[in-house]
């Protein structure tokens, strides 16, 4: 079978605000990170499947006739495939880390896609400038990318994608965040595919029309957290405290809507320093609400009292107790003062990078339209792209 070679990308995710209110029935927006994961799929004839995963040092190649006898296509998540190819890799619940994860659902999405016919020879490289486990959707785009890649190789949808074409690709996507979470919530890969903001609430995914691109500063503190432990250390406060913890959530749910309405009027409208003062306030308001939940950290506490310091505003992102941070740029924010900041959190042990919220979602790309360094990992691991994508653009 013929497969088509393609370039294709992903953002990563932040919660701007409604992290933990969420899970009791209020309003969160989620935002598209422009910090992306690229996937390169390459054709080849040697009678193997392989991918390449360096950020996770995985680099793994199995041979067609034995994943042949594995397959039986479907739809839905097939979970007979699924055990089948636990076993087939030596899976069992003590092993499954994030190289096995990502692992099995490259192979459970492709054999899906391709089981109905002869099983192609092809390289997938990945690269990814999200780091992992830090809440940021890293394992969605990765299961976006590796979605659209694959339905794009089979033919199953077009080059050039329309509205169904996106749907498709983010059901796929789905299915990957199910094999590597097990009951996830859609947000992330939904973001991962259609970009922008979003509005999460009581399990309706409400993707938002028109956003402004925002500039941040995102930090990852590096500080390992369970969001597991979080979410149950915020439902027992509640329980403790009904009087006190209910209008929390319920402020937060005004934080996320006051939000979204401001947002919504920098694209109707021009862009003035009041929006960015509104943005400014509602920051350090949701800050402080979710130490009062209990999520914060002292880590957290010094990525705000770092950016303050240079007249920035920052909050967690996620589930807090660690994990990452984001800070509001404002258009006029002296470059000076943006890499000086930078250099004050890297000195505090942080990773930090300038980026911005609410770009664009899954896209293809010609290797000209991809960072350098980015093409020069992808190469490195891959073929050549200059050789190799087809003349789309």
């Amino acid at each position: 079978m013929k497969v088509r070679d393609c370039l294709v990308s992903a953002p990563g995710k932040a919660i701007l605000h409604g992290e933990h209110a969420v899970v009791h029935g209020k309003v969160a927006l989620a935002v598209s990170l422009n910090r992306r994961t690229y996937l390169h799929l390459k054709a080849t004839s040697d009678g193997t499947v392989c991918i390449n995963l360096p950020n996770i040092d995985t680099f793994l190649c199995w041979n067609l006739s034995e994943l042949k006898q594995l397959l039986e296509a479907g739809q839905r998540l097939d979970f007979d495939l699924l055990k089948r190819l636990r076993d087939f890799m030596g899976l069992t619940n003590g092993n499954l880390d994030t190289s096995n994860m990502a692992t099995l659902t490259f192979l459970y999405i492709y054999m899906s896609l391709f089981g109905s016919g002869e099983l192609p020879s092809l390289k997938v490289s990945v690269w990814s400038e999200l780091p992992t486990g830090a809440g940021l959707g890293s394992s969605a785009a990765y299961s976006v990318c590796l979605a659209a890649a694959l339905l794009c190789a089979s033919g199953a949808i077009p080059c050039r994608w329309h509205q169904e074409d996106l749907e498709l690709i983010n059901s796929w996507a789905f299915q990957g965040e199910m094999i590597i979470h097990g009951n996830p919530s859609g947000v992330d890969n939904t973001v991962g595919t259609w970009g922008g903001m979003l509005r999460f609430l009581a399990g309706k995914i409400i993707p938002l029309s028109r956003v402004p691109l925002i500039r941040i500063l995102l930090t990852n503190t590096k500080v390992p957290r369970s969001t597991k432990v979080l979410v149950a250390r915020v439902k027992d406060r509640i329980n403790k405290f009904p009087p006190i913890m209910i209008p929390v959530l319920d402020t937060v749910d005004a934080v996320s809507s006051t939000c979204e309405k401001v947002l919504t009027e920098m694209t109707r409208e021009p862009i003035t320093g009041e929006h960015y003062n509104t943005l400014e306030e509602l920051i350090d308001i949701n800050q402080h609400l979710l130490n009062v939940m209990g999520v914060g950290h002292p880590a957290l506490d010094m990525v705000c009292r770092v950016t303050l310091a240079k007249g920035l505003h920052s909050k967690l992102t996620g589930a807090g107790g660690g994990g990452c941070g984001i800070t509001l740029l404002r258009p006029e924010t002296d470059s000076a003062i943006i890499q000086s900041t930078m250099q004050d959190l890297k000195d505090c042990g942080f990773d930090c990078w300038e980026t911005s919220i609410g770009g664009p979602g899954v896209q293809q790309h010609s290797p000209f339209s991809i960072k350098e360094e980015i093409l020069e990992i992808l190469n490195r691991y891959g073929t050549d792209l200059f050789s190799s994508i087809p003349d789309l653009w």
